[in-house]
């Protein structure tokens, strides 16, 4: 049976599951995989690059599907928002920083306004200017985050959204790459979540098949919450958000010596990028989660919704037994 939450009811899907709008992953046909098995995918349009944000909803097809903007770096390309709305997004998800100047035109537009939040404070703030699903992301994400936990978080956010509105749906992020992830994240209160590093290794990603290797390979305990790889490329991220990514070499020379790296960048940049280009993840950066542990292949995103729903209600179930 399909898990029934506020979540469901508020977007229209089936499973309160919800594709992370990883920046050159979560491309169209991934995410119109996760829609079409019942969740609801995000395209992540990250910094903004609008011919790409163009070929990926059309890679999307006829699939209802969302996406999403990194903030800040919408603030700076405010059209993009325009173009994404242009092609009638069910809904648009805002992380890392203030979501107010372009919640009117989301609303208005049609799309539900999803803000996600790394902090109590946040959370209501996102429900001052209008937010429709609030996701509270725990610092064992992968890619951007703060520092609280999942499990502290979400129970906070959810006490602290529900007090002022208990209509609004409250996702958890960060941690949850299986069906006991999702079980936990739902008795904590939480309507649904928001996955990323497992469809990162899903078939239809964009990553590429060395990044989606080294990702089933990896070991949780050898990430780390970094921001050597935003000031090597260059983006000036806020200070609060580092980025959480498996460990390489290039981590170990600069991790600490963030100051020392920003001096450098003009000849360290050159080298990172060739890196990247040759695809070498010894050097360059994978954006990864602590749930790396629990990915062992390379599957369709749809066989992982499925799993994660049938899971979640399996794990749910040994506990009213017990």
């Amino acid at each position: 049976m399909p898990f029934r939450t506020r979540l469901t009811e508020r977007l229209g899907i089936e499973h309160p599951v919800l594709l992370g709008p990883m920046v050159w992953v979560s491309g169209g046909a991934l995410s119109a995989a996760v829609s079409q098995a019942g969740g609801l995918g995000l395209i992540g349009c990250g910094y903004g690059e609008a011919d790409w944000l163009d070929r990926e909803f059309a890679a999307a097809g006829s699939a209802r599907v969302g996406c999403g903007f990194i903030t800040w770096s919408l603030a700076r390309r405010p059209e993009l928002l325009d173009r994404a709305l242009a092609h009638r997004p069910a809904a648009v998800m805002l992380s890392f920083g203030d979501p107010a100047p372009f919640a009117d035109t989301i609303r208005n537009a049609g799309a539900a306004l999803i803000c996600q939040v790394q902090t109590v404070r946040q959370a209501i703030e996102a429900l001052a200017v209008g937010a429709d699903v609030i996701v509270a992301q725990g610092t064992e994400a992968g890619g951007h985050g703060s520092t609280r936990a999942t499990f502290p978080l979400v129970p906070a956010v959810v006490d602290a959204v529900w007090a002022r509105d208990s209509d609004i749906p409250v996702l958890a992020a960060g941690g949850i790459a299986d069906g006991r992830g999702m079980a936990a994240a739902l008795v904590l209160g939480a309507d649904g979540v928001l996955v990323g590093t497992r469809f990162l290794a899903a078939e239809e990603s964009l990553a590429a098949p060395v990044i989606k290797a080294r990702v089933v390979a990896a070991d949780g305990d050898k990430t780390v919450r970094t921001r050597v790889y935003d000031i090597v490329r260059g983006l000036d991220w806020p200070p609060v958000y580092t980025g959480r990514a498996l460990a390489n070499g290039f981590a170990e020379q600069w991790h600490g010596r963030e100051e020392e790296l920003r001096q450098s960048r003009a000849a360290e940049y050159p080298c990172y990028a060739e890196a990247a280009a040759r695809q070498d993840f010894d050097t360059a950066t994978i954006f990864a989660g602590e749930v790396v542990d629990l990915i062992h292949d390379i599957r369709p995103a749809a066989e992982i919704v499925t799993d994660l729903v049938a899971d979640a209600e399996r794990a749910l179930a040994r506990l009213v037994v017990l």
